[in-house]
C-alpha cells in the first residue's frame, strides 16, 4: 500500500524526510512545500513545490493543490505559527481524502499560548515556572520575594527561542521588556500575537538544574503510546544540538500526565526541567520537534509508526528500541540548491 506524506514549511528538517522516507521503503512519496525555493529539506524530498507564505490568504488553497496532484494521504506540519492554521482549516483540508495529522484547535491554542500552557500544566497537577502575564504582576511578586532575578521574559506566542531574553535586574527587565514589545511588532511573530499585543510578553522564573526535551507520543485517536526523554547537553538557535537519551520514572510520569490529559494526536515536543528533585513542564509543541532525532537515534521510530498506523497496522512494537545512555551530536552538511 502506497503512502504519500506532505510536510509543509519543510525548512531544514533534512533528516525528518530521510527518516520517512526510510519507513516508507518506496511504497510512496514524501512531499515537501516551503516558502523558499532555497529550503533545504525540498533538496532531499521525492517531490518538492513552493507555496505561498503561511499567512498569504491564498495558502490553505495552495496546499490543497498540491494534495490533490501528488494524490496526498497525510498531512504533516513542521512550524509552530502554521499550526493554528491548519488547526482552523483541518476539516476543509480533510475534505479532500487526506489526514491531517495534527490535534483539534483547543489543543493547539492550549499549547500555541504559552501563558495557556502554563494553566494546563497546573491544572493537571504538574510543576510549572512561575508565569506572569505583565510587568506589573512580576514586580509585585519580587517586592514579595516569590521570584527573583535572573528572570525569563518570551514572547507568549513564540517559536524557536525568537525573543527569549534573561533580565539580571531592574533596569535590564524594565529596557528588555520595553524593547520587546517595540521588535515584537515588527517580527515573525507580529501575527500570532497581534490578538492581545499588550499582553503578548510573559516573564517567568528562570528554573536551575538540568534541562530535558521529551517527545510524548499519541495514537492518531490521542490515545497516550509512551515517552522518551534525553538530557540536553547543548543548545543551537533554538534547538537541540547535542543530548543524551534518558530513562527516568519521574519524566516518564509527567509524559504519561500530558499525553492522557491533553489528547494531543501525534508526537509531541516538549521542555522539562528537573530542580532539587522536582520535574517542571516548560513548554509543549504539538508537532516533530527539532529534538526528535536523538530519540529516532537511540531506538524510537516514530516515523515509521506513523506510516504503519496509516496503512492500518497497529503493532508497532518493532519500532520502539529506546536505549538509554546513547550520546548524540547533530552536524550541518552542505547541500547544493537547485537554481
Amino acid at each position: 500500500m502506497a503512502i504519500n506524506i506532505l510536510f509543509t514549511c519543510a525548512g531544514r528538517r533534512n533528516y525528518l524526510i530521510n527518516y520517512f522516507k526510510e519507513a516508507l521503503t518506496g511504497e510512496g512519496n514524501v512531499v515537501a512545500v516551503d516558502v523558499r525555493h532555497n529550503a533545504p529539506a525540498l533538496v532531499d524530498a521525492d517531490i518538492s513545490a513552493l507555496v505561498p507564505d503561511i499567512y498569504d490568504p491564498s495558502y490553505v488553497d495552495a496546499l490543497i493543490e498540491v494534495i490533490k496532484k501528488y494524490e496526498v494521504n497525510a498531512v504533516i506540519s513542521l512550524n509552530d505559527l502554521e499550526l493554528p492554521i491548519l488547526a482552523k482549516h483541518k476539516e476543509k483540508i480533510e475534505k479532500n481524502g487526506v489526514k491531517v495529522l495534527l490535534s483539534d484547535e483547543k489543543v493547539i491554542a492550549t499549547t500555541f499560548d504559552k501563558w495557556k500552557t502554563a494553566q494546563f500544566i497546573s491544572s493537571i497537577g504538574l510543576n510549572t515556572p512561575k508565569t506572569y502575564l505583565t510587568l506589573e504582576s512580576a514586580l509585585e511578586a519580587m517586592d514579595k520575594k516569590v521570584i527573583n532575578f535572573p528572570l525569563v521574559l518570551k514572547p507568549r506566542w513564540g517559536s524557536a527561542s525568537i525573543g527569549i531574553e534573561y533580565p539580571e535586574n531592574l533596569i535590564e527587565l524594565r529596557l528588555i521588556y520595553q524593547l520587546q514589545q517595540i521588535k515584537l511588532k515588527s517580527s515573525i511573530l507580529k501575527n500570532a500575537s497581534e490578538t492581545d499585543l499588550e499582553h503578548a510578553i510573559l516573564i517567568q522564573e528562570k528554573l536551575e538544574g538540568e534541562e530535558y526535551g521529551m517527545d510524548v507520543l499519541n495514537d492518531f485517536e490521542s490515545n497516550y503510546i509512551g515517552c522518551y526523554a534525553r538530557k540536553k547537553l547543548s543548545m543551537r538557535s533554538g534547538e537541540t544540538d547535542k543530548a543524551l537519551s534518558v530513562t527516568d520514572p519521574l519524566l516518564e510520569a509527567n509524559g504519561k500526565k500530558i499525553g492522557e490529559s491533553l489528547k494531543h494526536i501525534g508526537s509531541m515536543d516538549c521542555d522539562l526541567f528537573i530542580d532539587n528533585g522536582k520535574v517542571f513542564v516548560l513548554e509543549l509543541n504539538p508537532r516533530f520537534g527539532g529534538g526528535y532525532a536523538f530519540s529516532h537515534e537511540a531506538g524510537v521510530n516514530i516515523a515509521a509508526i506513523y506510516v504503519a498506523w496509516l496503512k492500518g497496522i497497529k503493532d508497532i512494537e518493532p519500532y520502539i528500541k529506546y536505549q538509554q545512555g546513547l550520546s548524540f551530536s547533530k552536524c550541518d552538511r552542505l547541500i547544493k540548491i537547485p537554481n
